[in-house]
């Protein structure tokens, strides 16, 4: 029966990984959640973050890109975080050494962005590292776009009661380091 349940758990972990769309980052924190059951490591409460609609319709926040406030809005239609031009400036990117090349649709009109990948970016409680991004030409928008490239690191987010929920994935501990904490 034992044996039963542990193929059962690994069957699982291993169609979570499947659905994760090929993610390297999410297939790894499937894997890793499935071994860490079998070491006697269980998961923290998962990070979450409520951001309300404003009154445009729209989900704005601010978020920290490389340790810097940068305000964003939330866009499901962007396959990529889209920086401005002058919140690259101010986050401190390397712009002169971007290469501007990828044709890219806004909501102005066509327009050319560089790749880059951000070392850290945070809303609230939800951190990624090496989140891939797209910065425009100087002028060419006036709002920065949290896309796809860091909603897909996410474990889920979704719209309820004109409120949109971010949930990050559980951080996971030891049973054994949790206990010690409790009695220290």
């Amino acid at each position: 029966m034992i044996r039963f349940l542990l193929v059962l758990i690994m069957l699982a972990g291993t169609a979570g990984a499947v659905v994760a769309y090929g993610d390297p980052d999410q297939i790894v924190r499937a894997s890793n959640r499935v071994s860490h059951i079998f070491r006697g490591q269980t998961a923290s409460p998962a990070p979450a973050v409520q951001i309300p609609r404003g009154q445009g319709g729209e989900f704005a926040l601010r978020a920290k890109i490389n340790g810097v406030a940068a305000p964003m809005v939330i866009d499901t239609g962007a396959t990529s975080v889209v920086l401005t031009w002058e919140t690259a400036k101010a986050i401190g990117l390397p712009l002169e050494m971007l290469e501007y090349d990828v044709d890219l649709e806004t909501a102005g009109g066509h327009t050319k962005a560089a790749r880059l990948t951000l070392d850290r970016l945070s809303v609230g409680h939800l951190v990624e590292k090496s989140v891939p991004a797209l910065v425009v030409q100087r002028g060419q928008m006036k709002t920065n776009l949290l896309g796809m490239s860091f909603l897909d690191r996410l474990e889920s987010w979704g719209v309820r009661a004109d409120k949109l929920m971010l949930t990050g994935y559980p951080e996971l501990q030891s049973n054994h380091r949790r206990s010690r904490m409790a009695v220290d």
